[in-house]
């Protein structure tokens, strides 16, 4: 049996960012916080965490510093994907060296590649990984997609523990679940989906929402795990118009604006990221409000 990296929710971590680098004063401070509003794990430097903007210094210290800064709290998962291979590999191995609890690992954007590159990729990666990988499906963003069939090929490594499934496809992520069983554990990529994907036998979420909501959205596993599935169904569809405010604009443009409101980081983005529209801010702080975020 495979370990679990975690159960429940794990943040897809903003990164505080202003004009010098990384604010690592407001990142502690954010870890921290995370943490205490009982979090179930943290993932740095992936999509929400810039990863792909970041420097390679600016990335590899970012993953040591979270991992230092959690001290064994929750676990740490770290981004450490790319569209070059040998890269990939070599951040994986600086992550695990760091400490890292796990890594996730994207596929490969822009040259893409195909289920049979895939497989390779990932069997590469997870060959020299001291830690497990969590694969990571995000074709919206990628423009390729993992097949079911290739994540149950990937199941069979004992080092590929989990999946990141942001595809939206609920079917073909019933059909992973009926290929995979308990070979894989299961995220939802997308907090539309957490009450649906838990119902397949998913473990919970890699979620944008606990950056700015943690306790609520980590109530959300809670209430389906004790077995109010219709508790948690309530609390997802009671907070999916904060869920939609936050996919305004492309992901982390609103989260990283909701975030500075609360007083985490600056407004700051790397380019080619833009600061969020004015009118699209109102709506997001207006559903902020409405479900009880303090600012």
């Amino acid at each position: 049996m495979k370990k679990t990296v975690f159960k429940g929710i794990a943040t897809a971590l903003i990164t505080p960012l202003n004009e010098e680098g990384i604010d690592y004063e407001q990142f502690g401070r954010l870890i921290d916080w995370q943490i205490a509003e009982g979090i179930n794990g943290l993932v740095v430097c992936g999509t929400t965490g810039e990863g792909s903007t970041l420097s390679d210094d600016e990335h590899r210290e970012a993953i040591r510093f979270a991992v230092q800064r959690a001290a064994g709290r929750v676990p740490i998962i770290a981004g450490t994907g790319s569209n070059d291979t040998a890269y990939a590999l070599d951040l994986t191995k600086s992550a695990c060296e760091s400490g890292a609890d796990a890594v996730l690992v994207v596929t490969p954007y822009y040259n893409k590649a195909t289920q049979k590159g895939l497989i390779r990729l990932f069997t590469d990666i997870a060959d020299v990984a001291t830690a497990p990988v969590i694969l990571y499906n995000v074709p919206s963003r990628t423009g390729v997609n993992i097949a079911p069939q290739t994540v149950a090929a990937l199941a069979e490594h004992p080092n590929i523990s989990g999946i990141k499934e942001a595809s939206g496809n609920i079917s073909a992520i019933a059909e992973i679940q009926a290929l995979c069983r308990d070979k894989i554990d299961l995220y939802s990529g997308n907090d539309d989906q957490i009450v649906p994907i838990l119902s397949l036998g998913g473990k919970g979420c890699i979620s944008v929402l606990s950056n700015p909501l943690p306790r609520q959205t980590v109530e959300i596993c809670d209430r389906f795990f004790a077995g109010d599935v219709a508790g948690a169904a309530e609390l997802q569809l009671r907070l999916l118009p904060l869920i939609q405010a936050l996919f305004l604009e492309v992901n982390p443009i609103p989260v990283k604006s909701a975030m500075a409101t609360m007083g985490f980081c600056k407004e700051y983005l790397r380019a080619p990221l833009t600061v969020m529209e004015d009118e699209h801010r109102a709506v997001l702080l207006n559903e902020m409000k409405k479900a009880g975020i303090c600012f």
